[in-house]
């Protein structure tokens, strides 16, 4: 079973109804007790940085994160704020992120940009081979809603990149670990395929 963390901070309704239309099973949960079941673990969000990490805390889902995702190497998700805690720190903010992978979250820079950047957007792959890309669509597009993005990502855990006013990190992979910047439970048949994909990388673990 997924396990879909409600801390206050997302819509994690609309994932799981997207998990179930692809044939998976996943339960909205708030319970870190819940976690040492799950199968893979999606950590959705919207909303400020440090009130993202401040709830994880107090909630306790922080620590049993820690254990199942980086001990246990359970498949993990992040979506949209949810990526953005993976990395080490942001500007948004002044409390550290989990850190597992290394970048900051970067404000858009560019002053002729409208922010929050909200639309569709090509993503441009950047590892074809990885398993998150079987079967995909020669051009996927993605829905985006945000201010912020994850800048000083590794080459080699930066799977796919777009465009607003400049190229930015929308996709990011390392192990058992992934992040989005985009919403793939708002991208209709792209976000579907991102996760029957997120499924097989289940299945083979």
């Amino acid at each position: 079973m997924i396990v879909i963390l409600d801390y206050g901070m997302g819509n994690p309704g609309s994932i799981k109804n997207m998990i179930r239309k692809v044939g998976g099973q996943a339960s909205i949960e708030k319970n870190p007790e819940t976690l040492k079941d799950a199968s893979a673990i999606i950590l959705p969000g919207i909303g400020s940085y440090d009130n993202g990490v401040t709830k994880l805390k107090k909630s306790g889902l922080w620590d049993a994160l820690q254990i199942e995702v980086q001990e246990k190497k359970k498949p993990f998700l992040g979506i949209c704020l949810g990526m953005q805690l993976l990395l080490e720190s942001s500007e948004e903010g002044k409390l550290a992120g989990l850190g597992w992978i290394s970048g900051h979250v970067r404000k858009f820079s560019a002053s002729e940009l409208k922010i929050p950047h909200m639309g569709w957007n090509d993503l441009h792959i950047q590892q074809s081979s990885h398993v998150l890309f079987q079967d995909f669509e020669a051009e996927p597009r993605f829905y985006h809603v945000h201010s912020y993005h994850a800048d000083d990502i590794p080459v080699d855990q930066v799977l796919g990149t777009c465009t607003y006013g400049y190229e930015f990190v929308s996709l990011v992979g390392k192990e058992n670990i992934l992040g989005c910047q985009f919403h793939p439970e708002k991208s209709h048949r792209f976000g579907k395929k991102v996760f029957e994909n997120f499924l097989r990388i289940i299945e083979s673990c």
